[in-house]
C-alpha cells in the first residue's frame, strides 16, 4: 500500500512535469535556434522575476468614479442633493421643547452642509447632524402639497451613520399642510402625515413607518404603526456604510419599506397597522359593572369532606419571648437544656384541607356586556391621508456626524430609482472601487473578528495536510520474512505456505537439537552403540538354544504314526 502511494504521488509529479514541459516547448516552437542557450534562459528569467516583482509591489490603480449631481428625470414634489453647498431653502427651527428643561429645551443642534469624512467621491455633498446630545430641527417646503388621491407616493433619501449610533434617530416626517405650519417654530408637535426612517436606542434597531390617521367619525387623530419587519437590520446602523430609504405607498392601501432597494418589510395599511385602521363594531361598556354575588371560582372546597381522626400534622405551638444569646455560651463547650434531635414524623400527611370539587354556581369569569361603538366607522381608503406640505428632521441623537443626502418624493417609481442609481448608486460604485481586493477583505475581516483565522486555516491547511496524508503517511508493512515465528496471521500469505514453513521450522529445530546432543555426548552414543551389539548376540545365542531344545524332544506316537 505504501509503494502505491508512493507510486501514485511521483506519477502525478510526473505528469506535471511533462505538461509544463509540453507548454515550454509550444510556447517556443518559432525558436530557429536548436541549441538551448542557458545564459540567455537565466537572463531571461532574472528579467521576468523582476518585472513580476516590478508588478506586484505596484498595484494597478483603482477606477476612478467621478461624481456627478442626480438630476431628477421626471416630476417631483421634493428633490435635494446639497450640492451648492449651503442650506438655502431649509428653515432651522427656533422653537423651545415643551415639559424639558430650559438647558435642553432649545433647538439648538447644529447642522452642516459639508462632505464625509471618508468619502471616496470628491464634490458630493449632504446635511450633517454636527452635534451630539442635543435637540435639532430643521425643515424645507415642498414644491407643492401632495395630495393624496390616484398616485402613489415614494419618499427617499439617503443616511450615513458615519460614527456608528449610541441612542439617535434618522427619520423624516412629512408635515401636515395646515394653515399655522410656520418652519422655525417647528417642535415636537407639530402635526405630521407621515414618519419615517431609522431609528435606534440600546439594542432596539427600527425602521419607523407610522401616518397619523383621522376619524371620519370624531375627526381626532391616531397614530398608526406598520409591523415590525423580519429583516435584521442592525447591519443597516453599524456598517458605517451610506444606506438609501425608501417608502412606497400604493393607492391600493399597500406599502413597500426598501433599503438599498431591497424590500425589507411590506404589508396593507388596512391589515398591517398597529392599532388596526378600522374601530370594532362593538366595544365593552364602560358602564357595565361586576354583580357582588357573581362567582368566578371554577372550583371551591368540599363542604362535606371530614378531617380523618388518624390525620398528624405539627401544631403552631405556645408563643415564646424572642431568645438573646447568652454571654455564658461563649466560652462553655455547649449551652442550654439538651433537647434529642427530631427525625421527619413517617406518619405527616400535612395540613388537611378538603378536596376540591367542580363550583354548582359558578358562572365564568365577568366580562361587561359588549354596547354598539358609537365610534365605529369603516374607512376602506386609508391612503387618502391628510396632505403634507413640508419634510422635516426633528432628532435627538447621542452620536454626531450623522449624513444625510439626496430627498426626493415623487409619484412615480422609475424616477425615484434613477435618482437613487445617480446619487447612492455612485456612493456604492465608488466605496467598491476603493474596498481592497479579496485577501485585504478576508485580513480585515479577521481582524474585527479574529476566530476567522481558525477557519482560514482549516480551509487552506486541511486540503493540504489529506494530500500529505495520503501520500506520505501510512504503516509500513512488514515483509514475510521480518515475522518471527507466531501464530499470528501474516499478510499476503497462503495458509499453505503458513504451514509448509512451519514444518520446515520444526525439522530444522529438531536436527539443531540432535547435533548438539551429537557434539556434547560422544562417548556416550558409542557406549550406546555397543551395549545394542551386545543385546542383539545375546538373542541370537537364546533363540538357537530354544531351537536345539525342541529338536531334542521325544515326538508323540500318534504324530508318527500319522
Amino acid at each position: 500500500m505504501m509503494e502505491q502511494k508512493w507510486l501514485l504521488c511521483a506519477a502525478l509529479l510526473l505528469v506535471g512535469t511533462v505538461i509544463q514541459a509540453h507548454e515550454d516547448d509550444h510556447d517556443h516552437s518559432d525558436d530557429d535556434d536548436d541549441v538551448i542557450d542557458i545564459e540567455d534562459d537565466l537572463d531571461d528569467g532574472v528579467e521576468e522575476v523582476e518585472k513580476l516583482q516590478h508588478e506586484t509591489s505596484t498595484p494597478p490603480p483603482l477606477p476612478k468614479v467621478t461624481y456627478k449631481a442626480p438630476v431628477p428625470t421626471g416630476e417631483v414634489y421634493f428633490a435635494e442633493n446639497f450640492d451648492k453647498g449651503t442650506l438655502e431653502g431649509w428653515v432651522l427651527s427656533k422653537a423651545k421643547k415643551d415639559d424639558t428643561d430650559d438647558e435642553i429645551a432649545k433647538y439648538d443642534g447644529k447642522w452642516e452642509v459639508e462632505e464625509m469624512k471618508d468619502t471616496k467621491l470628491p464634490g458630493d455633498k449632504g446635511l450633517v447632524l454636527v452635534s451630539r446630545a442635543k435637540h435639532h430641527a430643521i425643515s424645507a417646503k415642498l414644491t407643492k402639497p401632495f395630495i393624496f388621491d390616484t398616485k402613489p407616493l415614494i419618499v427617499q433619501y439617503e443616511v450615513n451613520f458615519q460614527n456608528g449610533i449610541e441612542c439617535g434617530g434618522a427619520y423624516v416626517k412629512l408635515l401636515t399642510k395646515t394653515p399655522d405650519l410656520i418652519l422655525d417654530q417647528f417642535h415636537d408637535k407639530t402635526p405630521y402625515t407621515i414618519m419615517f426612517g431609522p431609528d435606534k436606542c440600546g439594542e432596539d434597531y427600527k425602521l419607523h413607518f407610522i401616518f397619523r390617521h383621522k376619524s371620519p367619525k370624531t375627526g381626532k387623530y391616531e397614530e398608526k404603526h406598520a409591523k415590525r419587519p423580519d429583516a435584521d437590520l442592525k447591519n443597516y446602523f453599524t456598517d458605517k456604510k451610506t444606506h438609501l430609504y425608501t417608502l412606497v405607498l400604493n393607492p391600493d392601501n399597500s406599502f413597500e419599506i426598501l433599503v438599498d432597494q431591497t424590500v425589507v418589510n411590506s404589508g396593507n395599511l388596512l391589515t398591517d397597522m398597529t392599532p388596526p385602521i378600522n374601530p370594532p363594531r362593538e366595544i365593552e361598556d364602560p358602564n357595565d359593572q361586576k354583580p357582588e354575588d357573581w362567582d368566578e371560582r371554577a372550583k371551591i372546597p368540599d363542604p362535606d369532606a371530614v378531617k380523618p381522626d388518624d390525620w398528624d400534622e405539627d401544631m403552631d405551638g405556645e408563643w415564646e419571648a424572642p431568645q438573646i444569646a447568652n454571654p455564658k455560651c461563649e466560652s462553655a463547650p455547649g449551652c442550654g437544656t439538651w433537647q434529642r434531635p427530631t427525625i421527619d414524623n413517617p406518619n405527616y400527611k400535612g395540613k388537611w384541607k378538603p378536596p376540591m370539587i367542580d363550583n354548582p354556581n359558578y358562572q365564568g369569569i365577568w366580562k361587561p356586556r359588549k354596547i354598539p361603538n358609537p365610534d365605529f366607522f369603516e374607512d376602506l381608503e386609508p391612503f387618502k391621508m391628510t396632505p403634507f406640505s413640508a419634510l422635516g428632521l426633528e432628532l435627538w441623537s447621542m452620536t454626531s456626524d450623522i449624513f444625510f443626502d439626496n430627498f426626493i418624493i415623487c409619484t412615480e417609481r422609475a424616477v425615484a430609482d434613477d435618482w437613487g442609481n445617480d446619487g447612492w448608486g455612485l456612493k456604492k460604485a465608488a466605496d467598491g472601487a476603493s474596498e481592497p481586493g479579496i485577501m485585504g477583505q478576508m485580513m480585515s475581516a479577521a481582524e474585527e473578528r479574529p476566530w476567522l483565522w481558525v477557519v482560514y486555516i482549516l480551509t487552506v491547511a486541511l486540503p493540504v495536510f489529506l494530500v500529505i496524508l495520503f501520500c506520505c503517511s501510512g504503516k509500513k508493512q512488514p515483509s514475510a520474512a521480518e515475522y518471527k515465528k507466531t501464530d499470528a496471521p501474516q499478510p499476503d500469505v497462503n495458509e499453505e505456505e503458513k504451514v509448509e514453513e512451519k514444518d520446515k521450522g520444526e525439522v530444522e529445530e529438531d536436527e539443531e537439537e540432535e547435533e548438539e546432543i551429537n557434539d556434547e555426548k560422544p562417548e556416550e552414543k558409542h557406549r550406546g552403540d555397543g551395549d545394542a551389539e551386545t543385546a542383539s548376540q545375546e538373542e541370537e545365542e537364546e533363540e538357537e538354544e530354544e531351537e536345539e531344545e525342541e529338536d531334542s524332544k521325544p515326538v508323540p506316537e500318534d504324530e508318527e504314526r500319522s
